[in-house]
């Protein structure tokens, strides 16, 4: 006994251009997502670097002048510590925006006092600037915690760029659905008129078309998501081989949520393809009545 020719053939040329764009739509919203998730980690991980700590710049002083100056600063209340960064901390500090030629001969570095505020009652900048000036000292204090705000604001507009780009893509691959559902029932349109001359109803023709497209969303998902996740993993490699990370850049980690976002993407395509494959031939169907 042969067996029936599906509604939907099981495979073609058209259906293989579709599984490649919705593929490579699922890959570019996963590396949208982990990106989204990276600049949170980003942001995360550079304020608690900096949060608590202060800078003070001290001019019209020497060497001597600043290792005074850092006693005094450690005798006041919410302070837990300060050190007067040496020569040699200046130059690894400046060395990355010198280049690998280093320091040039000759270049004034600034006399510098590394601050940690205590965190239940931190010291305020106004506080340091007027003990060292009550002393003679002309400096300035500086919170670092000024620079993460601004640093938490542009990684936020990044990663809100992020997911709608996420979103964007998401409705692409809907349309591209619609539109391919839609030219497939045309080019099955006798065999619809069949089924309805059989007593099909509407419902029935729809769920065909979901559970095909279910398939096919839900394999192209799970190919776009192996490819992020090698791509993924592939930069991960390449930058903890090179040694070099930035505190400013998304920080792609592949943790449990990074998992979670790569596992769920599948289905997420699957049940987008189902909805609208479904609401496309009902759509359809009715128009049509």
């Amino acid at each position: 006994m042969s067996k029936p020719t599906p509604l939907l053939p099981e495979s073609d040329a058209r259906e293989a251009a579709l599984f490649f764009v919705v593929a490579a739509l699922c890959f570019l919203a996963v590396l949208a997502a982990l990106t989204a998730r990276g600049t949170y980690t980003a942001a995360k991980a550079w304020s608690a670097q900096v949060e608590g700590q202060m800078t003070v710049r001290l001019m019209d002083t020497d060497r001597r002048g600043v290792e005074e100056a850092a006693e005094i600063v450690r005798g006041l209340d919410g302070v837990a510590s300060a050190d007067a960064l040496t020569q040699e901390d200046l130059e690894d500090l400046l060395a990355p925006s010198f280049g690998p030629g280093g320091i040039p001969q000759g270049v004034p570095l600034p006399l510098l006092i590394a601050v940690e505020t205590m965190a239940d009652e931190p010291a305020e900048p106004d506080d340091i600037d007027a003990a060292l000036a009550a002393r003679g000292f002309n400096a300035v204090a500086e919170a670092h915690s000024t620079y993460a705000a601004e640093a938490r604001n542009a990684l936020r507009t990044l990663r809100m760029a992020a997911i709608g780009i996420v979103l964007l893509l998401a409705a692409t691959a809907i349309a591209v659905i619609a539109f391919a559902t839609h030219a497939a029932l045309l080019a099955r349109k006798d065999i619809v008129d069949v089924l309805h001359l059989a007593g099909a109803e509407d419902g029935f023709i729809a769920r065909l078309f979901e559970r095909r497209f279910w398939t096919l969303g839900l394999k192209a998902g799970a190919a776009g998501s192996v490819a992020a996740l090698a791509v993924t993993a592939m930069i991960i490699f390449s930058a903890r081989s090179a040694g070099a990370q930035s505190y400013l850049l998304p920080q792609l980690s592949l943790d449990f949520w990074d998992l979670v976002i790569l596992a769920v993407t599948p289905v997420a395509a699957g049940l987008a393809a189902r909805w609208a494959a479904g609401g496309t031939v009902s759509h359809s169907l009715k128009a049509t009545l």
